[in-house]
């Protein structure tokens, strides 16, 4: 079973770890990470979570395993998801949201992935494309895409119009 650690409120590592569906005890914090990857032409690769998770689609994500960081933690979640090893590449941690009981670290990733190198873990994701910000918006407005990513693929718009 998945082992996660522990964080203060100020998101610090307190060294105490829960397992996958324990509850968070007060006053503690898990962290998920979850990356937009967009290629040279401003499409940003998708997939469909399986229908067990919700069928909908969304952006990779996860939760970095007991002794990962953050940055580690989502380099593991596309390998695993996406069987696509990008370690390489630069990418941006742009935001952080603080909920109830996580800290969600919205990540930013450029690079041209060939689609037919992706190995779709299929436990999780049922479908992989690259789509447009058309696409994805016509995704979020017809309830197709997960309601927790539409909202961090504001984060990501508004990030990129900054820079």
């Amino acid at each position: 079973m998945e082992k996660r650690d522990l964080y203060d409120e100020n998101k610090k590592l307190t060294g105490e770890t829960i397992f996958k569906g324990e509850k968070v005890p007060e006053g503690r914090y898990y962290i998920t990470v979850v990356v937009w990857i967009q290629n040279d032409e401003g499409d940003f690769l998708i997939q469909k979570r399986v229908l067990k998770k919700d069928g909908k689609w969304s952006t990779t994500g996860g939760h970095p395993v007991s002794g990962e960081t953050s940055k580690q933690g989502i380099f593991t979640e596309i390998r695993e998801e996406l069987g696509l090893d990008l370690v390489d590449k630069k990418i941006i941690l742009f935001k952080t949201i603080k909920t109830k009981d996580d800290f969600v670290d919205l990540y930013y990733l450029k690079a041209n992935v060939d689609i037919n190198n992706v190995v779709m873990q299929k436990e999780e994701v049922e479908d992989v494309k690259w789509a447009s910000i058309e696409e994805i918006n016509k995704l979020i407005e017809a309830k197709k895409f997960s309601d927790s990513h539409a909202e961090f693929f504001e984060y990501c718009l508004e990030f990129l119009n900054k820079k």
